[in-house]
């Protein structure tokens, strides 16, 4: 074992609440039973099984209001493996559900036997005909699909509010369709073919012109029976009707027995069931859609109203002025929203009856778009709104960023409200559909129904299809709360059906919540129809069992997934998964989400229990070491869980009183540890020189590898081939007199210089020759020596190192700006994080106020604001590729970088798949791993074609992207701007 290798107990809950009677078994510690794991592995290899306790209960939680612990987890890669897990589970009598992004509300992505993740091995987009089609894998999500589209002008139907993180194979079995999409724009009437793998293992792609005689031939009585329920049906004209009436509104509940009406051959009824089939009937391998033009000229407004019947009575309205969407919030929803970045902070003090509709007209062109406006104005005047607090303006508006202000809004409904539930509750997301016309008497049945019942709840939905979604919040944990969900359900199950002849699920699907009252929105005729249809097509009943067809009427009941309590930053969530798709490790280990999952399972335990001794063996690895600590989960989740910051936490808990004091000396002592990184970087250059650069990595790493293993994986670098040489010794003399800026040169880019075969001066040379071209000096401080960002502790929370380095450069950098009178120009993006924002918690109350007086400013907006207009562009290179870092997302200086590129570049490309290369500072040498899976679909993509620069924004990003690609030679955009403004002779 490495000498300073830490404890799991240190993690180890101190107190819990448990034990939870949702708890894992203990008997179940050793995880998936061992002849099932020793088959699935050698039916599929030992990479594609997860098999420990701690895989199981991470992939036992989604968005929805259950859990349901599976036995085993298959990671498929394809549809032979797909085809091989159908037929084990049919020879062994077992059951297969499949799980992309566990985003679905209702438990659709939960299996109690083989859970089978389809998301991870199953992204990518085709477009086709121009962007009039696109094929599309089923683990891409709707926003990467979209991005690949947005280049030709045009867009999905589908437009969930979880667009971010949900994936197409799962918007297609759920038939989810979103703001716009209505009952015109959803999977069902854009999705032009699917190619489905049957449960018999037979693959079959509905758009393939012998798809029909090739299904016949391999399926005949699969056909057959397709084509007798389809006889069946259509022979019954008062069925006929009320399956036309049916789809007239939204409606996901139960099996699309329209596709029966729509299809006149066995593929094309396929193609039809597939849509909100929830896994049950097949494995979606692939879509192709039609796609919608977008739209670009977009008219938005929020407009507020006294109560809730008043804004739903104003949405016939906005339909017939031919708005596209008109969303509808109430006073619970508006008030939680506050908890998202950018809303207006005064909403929390909006009266409790108040509701809001988001209007939204898209136009094709100017002209088109006067008109909606004017059409627009017209409603406007005739309707009583309210403006309650002082930011409401209640009128329309062209501008990008207030538009996209209110959808942000509108889109955290769910984590909005959710975040602030009472801690301990779960949260139960209800999505149900009644006419446009009878929405506003829906809304005030709705609210009597929750008030008798003891419930607050928060509504919102899609008002222009007589959509809406409320919360419910309760304790599982609490028998009596349970009932008195149970009571509701019956009782608004009821009055959704019998009073509004109203559809259960809108756009959800049918999902375990809603399956025991099927029938009750249905009829016993129509049920019974699609239990055969389940039949037909899946006669073992091997796929997906009990979550879109159960007999039990408590089946709702069963699984509700209890909250603990964890560390307060975590506690909010509600596992929505949002966080997902931008996680570094998310296809290594373990995602913000699973990290929480993991938590909240220890504190259903006793502190003693088998399984919290196993979970915390591999929460170390899995969820601590290998978290980047790039806090994007933070961007990503509407109400700003920050799991990052809780790793960071996790680590300094492991850390001993004497590592603690080694760190803290280190950073009190750091221009000497500065000197000699600086130094072994020209010594392994040196080394590389007189033996070769091949067998100096060899021993580099060997040399390296040997010291980790005997103290510590996570605190001595392992050496990697793309490690640049050492930075010049000293740095460019520059004069204080005249400058406009002081230059803070951040310390790795003064121990690392630029990528091999690199022509061109240091990256400090560059940034003070543009800033002097520009009329723009710069100063350079003489003892910036020794001092940092302080991110190095921060990262790996060592918090009185941080304290000790934050303090220093708060201290210096004031003194440097004349008390902040001189912006403080940084030339990595992590270190202007660091200092303009991730210091600050750790400062005395003296520096707190030091540090209000400076203006730390990223070297990209330098450049992009106050060197640009002064420069002239000499010269430019044919194409230039981005990789914006995860710290220029938290400042928002994307755009900057991207101005500076377009000045040095005919063509500036950002990969659709360009995320954070988890390279974070050093942990890209602690596990390479990790940088290599983080960046694998970003490498992929620049690998896929040639381009004359590679641009980023900070020195180690760098070096992960040069590691992931094979030594493309990524290099700062202020390198490419010095290169295109440099005089010629």
């Amino acid at each position: 074992m490495p000498l300073l290798e830490p404890k799991p107990g240190t993690l180890r809950p101190a107190a819990t609440e448990g034990p939870y009677h949702d708890r894992v078994a203990d008997g179940r510690a050793s995880g998936t039973p061992e002849r099932l794991r020793d088959d699935l592995t050698a039916l599929l290899g030992p990479d594609k099984v997860l098999h420990g306790i701690s895989d199981l209960v991470r992939y036992a939680s989604d968005a929805s209001p259950y859990r349901f612990v599976p036995q085993v987890v298959v990671l498929a890669e394809d549809v032979d493996d797909i085809s091989a897990v159908f037929s084990y589970a049919h020879g062994k009598g077992r059951n297969v559900v499949f799980r992309a992004a566990g985003t679905s509300l209702n438990g659709q992505a939960q299996g109690e036997d083989i859970l089978v993740d389809v998301r991870r091995h199953w992204a990518g987009v085709e477009v086709l005909d121009g962007g009039a089609r696109a094929r599309i894998r089923p683990g891409t999500t709707v926003v990467r699909a979209n991005a690949a589209l947005a280049r030709h002008g045009r867009l999905l139907g589908p437009d969930p509010a979880s667009a971010i993180a949900c994936t197409l194979g799962g918007v297609v079995a759920n038939n989810a369709s979103g703001m716009t999409a209505g009952t015109t724009r959803n999977s069902y009437r854009t999705l032009a073919s699917v190619t489905l793998v049957l449960p018999s293992g037979t693959i079959v792609d509905t758009g393939d012109p012998a798809a029909d005689e090739e299904l016949a031939h391999a399926e005949p009585a699969l056909c057959r029976g397709l084509m007798e329920l389809k006889a069946e049906i259509e022979a019954d004209p008062e069925l006929v009707a009320r399956i036309r009436a049916k789809y007239q509104i939204k409606n996901t509940n139960g099996y699309r027995l329209d596709a029966f009406l729509d299809a006149s051959t066995p593929a094309g009824i396929l193609r039809g069931l597939a849509v909100g089939s929830e896994g049950t009937l097949g494995f979606i391998a692939e879509t192709v859609f039609e796609t919608l033009p977008r739209n670009r000229c977009t008219s938005s407004a929020l407009l507020f109203f006294p109560t809730l019947s008043a804004a739903a009575a104003a949405v016939p309205l906005f339909n017939e002025a031919g708005a596209i969407a008109v969303e509808l919030m109430d006073g619970n929803t508006l008030r939680a929203s506050v908890r998202v970045s950018g809303v207006p902070a005064d909403w929390a003090e909006l009266p409790k009856a108040t509701a809001a509709l988001l209007v939204e007209f898209r136009a094709p062109d100017d002209a088109a778009q006067e008109a909606q406006e004017e059409a627009a104005r017209e409603v406007l005047a005739g309707l009583d709104l309210v403006t309650p607090v002082a930011s409401v303006t209640n009128e329309f508006t062209r501008d990008a960023g207030v538009i996209a202000g209110y959808w942000k809004a509108r889109k955290a409904f769910v984590t909005a409200v959710g975040g602030s539930r009472p801690s301990g509750t779960t949260l139960i997301t209800e999505d149900f559909a009644v006419p446009p016309s009878r929405l506003a008497e829906a809304c005030a049945a709705l609210l009597e129904l929750q008030a008798r019942h003891g419930f607050d709840a928060a509504v919102a939905g899609h008002a222009a299809h007589g959509n809406l979604h409320f919360l419910l919040a309760f304790d599982a944990a609490r028998p009596a709360d349970v009932e008195r969900y149970a009571a509701f359900m019956d009782e608004f199950c009821t009055l959704t059906v019998e009073r509004f002849d109203g559809s259960l699920k809108a756009e959800h699907a049918t999902g375990r919540n809603i399956a025991p009252f099927l029938e009750r929105e249905w009829g016993p005729r129509a049920t019974e129809l699609m239990w055969r249809v389940k039949k037909t097509v899946d006669p073992h009943g091997i796929l997906a069992p009990r979550v879109l067809l159960d007999r039990d009427p408590k089946a709702h009941l069963r699984g509700l997934k209890t909250i603990p309590r964890v560390e307060a930053v975590a506690d909010p969530c509600i596992e929505c998964g949002f966080c997902e798709p931008t996680c570094p490790s998310q296809d290594l280990t373990t995602t913000p989400r699973q990290r929480i999952v993991l938590r909240r399972e220890m504190m259903r335990q006793t502190p003693v229990s088998p399984v919290t001794g196993a979970l915390l063996d591999a929460y170390g690895y899995d969820a601590v070491d290998t978290c980047a600590g790039d806090s994007t989960c933070k961007l990503a989740c509407p109400v700003g869980i920050d799991t990052g910051a809780m790793m960071k936490d996790f680590r300094h808990r492991r850390h001993s009183p004497k590592e603690e004091r080694a760190a803290a000396l280190t950073a009190r002592h750091f221009k000497v540890v500065e000197r000699s990184a600086r130094l072994a970087v020209a010594a392994a250059a040196q080394i590389g020189d007189r033996i070769g650069e091949g067998r100096a990595d060899r021993l580099l790493k060997s040399l390296t590898g040997a010291a980790r293993k005997a103290v510590r994986p996570d605190l001595v670098p392992e050496w990697l081939p793309q490690i640049p040489g050492a930075a010049a010794r000293r740095l460019p003399a520059t004069r204080r007199v005249g400058a406009v800026a002081v230059y803070y040169p951040a310390c790795v880019n003064r121990i690392f210089g630029e990528p091999d075969g690199f022509d061109g001066p240091s990256l400090p040379e560059a940034v003070v020759a543009v800033s002097a071209r520009a009329g723009k000096p710069v100063w350079i401080p003489s003892d910036v020596t020794g001092t940092c960002c302080a991110t190095i502790w921060h990262s790996k929370g060592y918090d009185e190192g941080n304290a000790v380095m934050a303090n220093r450069i708060v201290e210096a950098a004031w003194g440097w700006t004349a008390g902040g009178r001189l912006p403080l120009v940084v030339d990595a993006s992590s270190c202007t994080l660091g200092i303009a924002h991730e210091v600050v918690p750790y400062l005395t109350e003296d520096n707190r106020e030091l540090h209000d007086e400076l203006t730390v400013v990223d070297s990209v907006v330098w450049a992009a604001e106050e060197l640009l207009p002064h420069l002239e562009i000499l010269r430019t290179v044919g194409s230039a590729v981005l990789h914006p870092t995860c710290s220029m997302r938290h400042l928002g200086d994307e755009a900057q970088l991207r101005a500076v590129a377009e000045a040095c570049a005919e063509e500036v490309v950002v990969p659709d798949d360009a995320g954070c290369c988890a390279f974070a500072g050093d942990r890209g040498m602690l596990h390479r791993e990790l940088t290599e899976a983080a960046t694998a679909k970003e490498a992929a993509e620049v690998a896929s074609r040639r381009f004359d620069a590679h641009l980023s924004a900070n020195r180690m990003c760098e070096v992960g992207m040069d590691h992931a690609t094979g030594g493309r030679g990524y290099h700062s955009a202020l390198l490419a701007l010095e290169r295109a403004t440099r005089p010629t002779g």
